[in-house]
């Protein structure tokens, strides 16, 4: 083809026409993936978008061909004519700048936009590397969202239509590059045909995911990333080749940001030729004329084609694991239900076989799947989420659970008498507990008829915390915190095994599932009302402290009267017996009956209850024989005043008199005494000078 002007003007609006081709995808995809939430496409939009600057440096230099190639046409027009090129006699060289900027193009322009796409798709795949790892971790976005088909529907749309398009426009561009002078095109194509392969990833991976399986999509994320940042790595690889790669005159040099892989992709034929050509040149001989290799080109559709049939037929062979249980859904409809093995069933998407999945949510609430069980026992949270940090103490007083979920209780009871709660059931107490829920799926079509993982965890949750509520509403603070955790955990576990049996669900009842455990851990009230339940405590152990207190001294005054606690409740016990004789009006010899056995007791038993009635039989006797002297003497006197009255009368004088100055001080005088009355001097002369003195205190008595 003659290298004209003309020529690079076409090339031109080619490249003008894939940069707004590939900035139209660049833009669907950024949509889509803002819009879903999709990982995998928001990186496709971003290779996208970087292909466009591709386009626009291929523009440029193609166009500044075009005024090179109308530069050089001007200058051989003048040359024909014989015209002097310069007045001055100058070289024709200087009057060539289109031909310079041209040379600088290719000598630096395309070299310093190869460098910077080659930073940007290693920047732009670590990047999307990094932030697909958070969103694989994360999961924010639910594996079976309830609009899962519209979403999938629409990444199978957009995908198919990218690689479509792409592709289309990428075999046109490939198709041009073959001529010489738009060789460059195959970048053009090798950016675009990126994006379409990028579009069919998406495709396929939404058609799988429709299909029953998301590991596609799960991988697109971290496949695209890798992809992009294995370009980047081919272009500096280029980049530094094409310094040592020898440069022929009148050949285009290709851009470092020209992949070959991609570039092969474009031109499969290119492919085909290559491995023709290396063929031949190893076995020497045309191996692309044999029959062998004529027939595989003929019959190479219909090879594909019975190769895409017997995948299709291949769907229709379904093998269930031995730790699941699934259903056949025909269109959406159950079918049966199959256990573990290998089944047989009409191939997708006619039938496909559902395995319900286990999500668990972890403590910022984000979701993952753990697998596809149905033989495995599930536990959804429906109070307290248990705490993070096992080293932690766990006090009532400190934080320790991840969200606490209160339940209204009643007040402890505040009339022991009567049991009735405070205020009249006015008054509710709040507390908080941990009561994980453990079930197992016994029917899978029931389970599955309640809807997706979050619709059925939601009902479930619903149903059962429901009956958390009304059976705690009727518990006392008292029984929830300090009563029987078992029984609790037993009464729940029946309340919501029966709520869950109730469920309507189409046109039959229940779940599907067996709660096989219900917990009740960690029970606390709000940490701030914790320190008025520790005064309750204290209070307590008070009241249990004088109540031994009170054992202590019970025990060792009886032990001091009677010897013994067991023999102060026995004698205790004939004393009421011995009332109730006295109070019913018993035969009064039962009565001394029963008087002489307490009688023996407080005799045999030691300690000062003994001692007591031995003092007093001693006091008894001792008096009793005083009195009897006493009446033997005056039987005396009487004996005594009949014998002698007289000489009685006299002796009881003296002896009376006697006794009357027994203690009196007596002075003997004569008659010659006139006055009888004496005069004392009661000065007392012992001053206390004789303190000292031995002899007067001997002499005083001291």
């Amino acid at each position: 083809m003659k290298a004209d002007y003309l020529s690079y003007r076409i090339a031109t609006g080619r490249c003008i026409l894939g940069m707004v081709l590939q900035g139209a995808l660049a833009a669907l995809l950024v949509v889509y993936g803002i819009i879903t939430r999709d990982h995998a496409a928001a990186t496709a939009s971003a290779y996208t978008i970087l292909g466009v600057p591709i386009w626009l440096a291929l523009a440029i230099v193609f166009d500044q061909h075009r005024r090179e190639r109308v530069e050089a046409l001007e200058a051989e027009a003048l040359a024909q004519q014989g015209a002097s090129t310069s007045v001055f006699d100058t070289s024709a060289g200087e009057f060539r700048p289109a031909a310079k900027r041209l040379a600088a193009m290719h000598r630096l322009f395309l070299p310093i936009v190869s460098v910077v796409l080659g930073l940007a798709f290693l920047g732009v795949g670590y990047w999307r590397l990094t932030s697909a790892r958070a969103f694989l971790a994360a999961s924010d976005a639910p594996v079976n969202p309830s609009d899962a088909h519209v979403t999938l529907g629409w990444g199978l749309a957009i995908g198919l239509l990218t690689g479509v398009v792409g592709f289309i426009f990428a075999r046109f561009i490939s198709g041009m590059a073959k001529q010489a002078i738009w060789s460059n095109l195959r970048a053009g194509a090798a950016a675009i045909v990126g994006a379409a392969l990028m579009g069919l990833g998406i495709a396929v991976g939404s058609f799988a995911d429709l299909a029953g399986s998301d590991a596609i999509r799960r991988a697109l994320p971290l496949v695209f990333p890798i992809a992009i940042m294995a370009l980047g790595a081919e272009v500096f690889a280029n980049f530094l080749l094409n310094f040592y790669r020898p440069r022929k005159a009148g050949v285009m040099p290709a851009p470092a940001f020209d992949s070959r892989i991609l570039g092969f992709i474009a031109a499969p034929d290119r492919i085909a030729a290559s491995i023709s050509d290396a063929i031949n040149y190893q076995l020497g001989f045309d191996v692309s004329s044999s029959w062998f290799y004529n027939l595989i080109s003929k019959s190479l559709g219909a090879l594909i084609a019975m190769a895409a049939v017997l995948l299709w037929a291949m769907s229709a062979v379904e093998i269930v694991e031995p730790h699941q249980r699934g259903i056949v859904l025909r269109f959406g409809a159950f079918q049966r239900e199959v256990g573990p093995g290998w089944h047989w069933k009409l191939p997708w998407p006619i039938e496909r076989v559902e395995v319900p999945t286990f999500e668990e949510v972890d403590g910022d609430g984000h979701r993952a799947v753990v697998g596809q069980t149905t033989t495995g026992v599930r536990v959804v949270q429906l109070g307290s989420l248990p705490p993070v940090d096992a080293k932690k103490a766990i006090l009532w007083t400190n934080e320790h659970a991840q969200e606490e979920v209160y339940q209204i209780v009643q007040p402890g009871a505040t009339d022991a008498k009567a049991g009735e709660s405070a205020a009249a059931g006015r008054d509710v107490a709040l507390v908080s507990a941990e009561i994980p829920l453990h079930y197992v799926i016994e029917n899978v079509e029931l389970y599955d008829r309640l809807g997706d993982h979050q619709t059925r965890e939601a009902i479930l949750g619903a149903v059962a915390r429901r009956q958390i509520v009304q059976f705690f509403s009727g518990q006392s603070v008292d029984e929830v915190l300090g009563g029987d955790p078992e029984r609790l955990a037993r009464n729940l576990n029946q309340r919501i095994n029966a709520a869950l049996n109730d469920i309507p669900n189409g046109g039959a009842k229940g779940a599907g599932i067996r709660a096989v455990f219900v917990g009740v851990n960690g029970v606390h009230p709000p940490r701030e009302s914790a320190e008025k339940f520790e005064f309750v405590v204290q209070a307590e152990q008070k009241r249990e402290a004088r109540l031994e207190d009170a054992r202590k001294d019970r025990i060792q005054r009886l032990t001091e009267v009677v010897g013994s606690v067991e023999l102060a409740d026995k004698i205790v016990a004939e004393l009421k017996a011995l009332a109730q004789l006295s109070d019913s009006g018993a035969d009064q010899n039962a009565i001394k009956d029963q008087q002489f056995k307490v009688q023996t007791l407080l005799e045999t038993a030691g300690g000062a209850a003994a001692s007591l009635v031995q003092k007093a039989r001693a006091d008894r006797w001792a008096t009793h024989m005083s009195e009897r002297g006493r009446a033997a003497r005056y039987q005396g006197q009487i004996a005594a005043f009949q014998a002698n009255p007289a000489l009685f009368q006299v002796s009881q004088y003296l002896e009376s008199l006697q006794a009357a100055i027994k203690d009196a001080r007596v002075y003997v005088t004569d008659d010659s005494v006139p006055d009888l009355r004496v005069n004392w001097d009661i000065k007392d002369v012992d001053n206390g000078a004789a303190t000292f003195d031995p002899e007067r205190r001997k002499a005083l008595g001291e």
